[in-house]
């Protein structure tokens, strides 16, 4: 049994995604303004407290040639004061190319993606906690 909660961070909005109890799928939750820290945090323990969650999965924008760059950077200090508060670990996954992926996801489902930015949020954020569920699931003996 498995509460993970995938967080899509940007400097506008938050993509939230969250996990069924057997951590065998992931889906997008919502999309949090990023209007202040206190804001964010307060809203993130909502979903902590509903879901149980147990554990943050964090996309980090690695830049293209795999280095930690000035957003990856910001990402992970804004990470870190949210694991203090929220008293939760994190991991980190290689979100490169996931807000593509979700934009061309939602395109094939014929969704109108233009007037839904955050919609494209938490579509990356499932990607980078499915990712994250399915890589655990195949490292377990």
């Amino acid at each position: 049994m498995i509460s993970a909660l995938g967080l899509d961070i940007g400097s506008k909005r938050i993509g939230v995604a969250g996990c069924d109890r057997t951590g065998l799928l992931a889906t997008g939750l919502t999309t949090i303004d990023n209007k202040s820290f206190v804001y964010v945090t307060e809203q993130l323990s909502k979903i902590v407290r509903q879901r149980e969650a147990t554990l943050l999965v964090v996309g980090l924008p690695y830049t293209m040639d795999g280095t930690v760059g000035n957003q990856a950077r910001r990402v992970q200090k804004f990470t870190k004061r949210l694991a203090k508060v929220l008293d939760l670990p994190v991991t980190y996954m290689d979100e490169r190319l996931t807000s593509v992926e979700a934009e061309q996801q939602l395109q094939a489902e014929r969704r109108p993606i233009a007037k839904e930015k955050g919609l494209i949020d938490r579509r990356a954020a499932a990607i980078i906690l499915q990712q994250w569920l399915d890589r655990s699931r195949n490292s377990q003996p």
